[in-house]
């Protein structure tokens, strides 16, 4: 029997959504997101108020903090979110933080393998991630507004079996997927060559079918059937409803926020090495980053994490010719290679390989990276890091805690204080021209992304790198071990924190070269 896939519109599929669908995407930043089907179920909703009372499910933010998901912040047509992460979606955030729906938060990795889980038609995922943080149900459940604390649902669940303990996170049933492809032939098999990622796609789209859900892809042509080359086919047509043909790919069907294409990003080609361009300044991101990299070694597998790791850690490591040294990768999926930063947090030029993300967080819950570089919103006496929930944000964990409780070592790259810091280097030394209005450094933090204990008692080796200041992770809590030439012990750190950290007996000044212009040639710690 011949097999030919539906093909719609946008507008098409944005209003036949159901009201009270659970509705599954795929999508990183604004990498795989269908941003054409996102504009027209916002435009359907507006124009009619359907559909309304989705819960929207996700494992990554898939915004540039305008399109992608941000179409879908309107209430009613949310009901519920599940996911990891909304710090690229103002208006989605807001939503969350503003208790207008309700919002669960789960680690980016163990969503997926929720996926996985339902796909293959078991119950759910049994699991370490998450234990003592703010996902443990005897904390918070994952729940972040009171929406969703007076919600009946419950997304994870705490169990012991034995003398060990569990989280156990239930599978979920799905209604509709929405996702992208490159291409897709008239029986609906779908191929990626123009993405820079693979995502989890696959595990996504067998999660809602086996649900006997409806699975649509946004794709920019359309070829002869039968005429893909079957080892680049990404989901089999056998798996796909409905396909869109992107009708404005240059807006709607951007590789990234930033580019329409590039065939670098997707491993096409490879970007000669430039040695010879000029060095950035030294800002207070390059700073952090200079310190932190100081921490690898030779043949080191190393994550980077969103902010001031993803913004400086690669260019760094790119400016003084470390790549060779160390290997990079991103939870997108990417391995080895340089990892851009900013908006397009998650692509890499010149990677090694690409693979599937579902794979990437088994690696990650697995084995561990030998050194993951991290943000931190909040640092409290006992070592717990909240990157989640603070003052009126609500970004979500990503994949924050599934990273960070395996890592063998975990360096968190942080400004000392935030809200309007301003520095300058003069003469090797660190000058503050304005402090920043929030110690970071607080008695306890609003939220637990990361438990301090736990890591001790796990024996992880924790660091924590400002433009100011090196603390160590102890049994006892933080230890001051560096402070930066220029800075005054009392006057830049001990009163900028609300608790006394403890202090090395051999507190040492940071290394000068940190706070020299040029390169510093880090490629001598790294061999060390």
């Amino acid at each position: 029997m011949t097999r030919n896939v539906k093909i719609s519109t946008a507008t098409e599929v944005a209003k036949s959504i159901k009201n009270n669908s659970v509705m599954l995407t795929t999508g990183f930043s604004l990498i795989g997101v269908a941003e054409e089907i996102y504009q027209k179920i916002e435009d359907n909703f507006l124009s009619t108020g359907s559909p309304r009372g989705l819960t929207f499910v996700h494992s990554s933010g898939q915004s540039d903090t305008v399109r992608g998901m941000e179409h879908l912040a309107h209430t009613p047509l949310l009901k519920r979110i599940i996911g990891s992460h909304w710090g690229m979606s103002p208006r989605l955030e807001a939503l969350i933080t503003n208790n207008e729906i309700e919002a669960f938060c789960l680690p980016m990795g163990q969503i997926i393998s929720m996926y996985k889980a339902a796909a293959s038609g078991k119950p759910g995922v049994l699991s370490k991630i998450g234990l003592s943080t703010f996902i443990d149900p005897r904390l918070e459940g994952g729940k972040m507004n009171q929406k969703s604390i007076d919600s009946e649902a419950e997304v994870v669940q705490y169990i012991k079996i034995g003398e060990d303990d569990f989280l156990f996170y239930p599978s979920l049933t799905f209604d509709l997927y929405i996702g992208r492809g490159t291409s897709a032939d008239e029986a609906g098999n779908i191929t990626m060559e123009d993405e820079c990622a693979k995502l989890e796609v696959m595990s996504a789209v067998q999660a809602v079918k086996a649900s006997g859900g409806r699975v649509i892809f946004q794709v920019k042509r359309v070829v002869k059937k039968n005429s893909l080359n079957p080892k680049d086919v990404v989901v089999p047509g056998i798996f796909v409803d409905e396909i869109v043909i992107c009708e404005n790919p240059y807006e709607n069907h951007r590789m990234t926020s930033s580019k329409y294409y590039d065939p670098v990003f997707s491993g096409e080609l490879r970007e000669p090495e430039n040695r010879t361009h000029k060095v950035s300044e030294l800002q207070t991101k390059k700073l952090i980053g200079r310190r932190a990299i100081m921490e690898l070694k030779g043949g080191d597998v190393v994550n980077l994490g969103v902010g001031i790791p993803g913004d400086s850690v690669g260019m760094i490591i790119e400016e003084e010719g470390m790549d060779n040294q160390i290997t990079l990768s991103v939870e997108l999926g990417t391995i080895g290679g340089i990892t851009v930063g900013g908006n397009d947090f998650g692509i890499t030029k010149n990677a090694e390989a690409i693979i599937d993300k579902s794979q990437q967080f088994d690696y990650y819950n697995g084995c561990g990276v030998d050194v993951t570089f991290m943000g931190a919103a909040e640092i409290d006496l006992e070592g717990n890091v909240n990157v989640s929930k603070f003052g009126h944000r609500s970004p979500g964990c990503g994949g924050f805690i599934d990273i960070t409780q395996a890592a063998k070592k975990i360096v968190y790259c942080s400004t000392f204080t935030s809200g309007g810091l301003e520095l300058d280097v003069v003469d090797g030394e660190i000058r503050i021209i304005k402090e920043g209005k929030f110690n970071k450094f607080v008695n306890h933090v609003q939220q637990i992304s990361f438990n301090g204990k736990l890591a001790s008692e796990r024996k992880q080796k924790v660091i924590f790198v400002t433009e100011r200041a090196v603390f160590t992770l102890g049994e006892k809590g933080l230890e001051l071990i560096e402070i930066a030439p220029g800075i005054d012990l009392e006057k830049d750190i001990l009163s900028k924190m609300d608790f006394v950290p403890i202090i090395s007996r051999t507190l040492k000044i940071m290394d000068a070269s940190i706070y020299s212009l040029g390169r510093m040639q880090l490629s001598n710690f790294v061999t060390r």
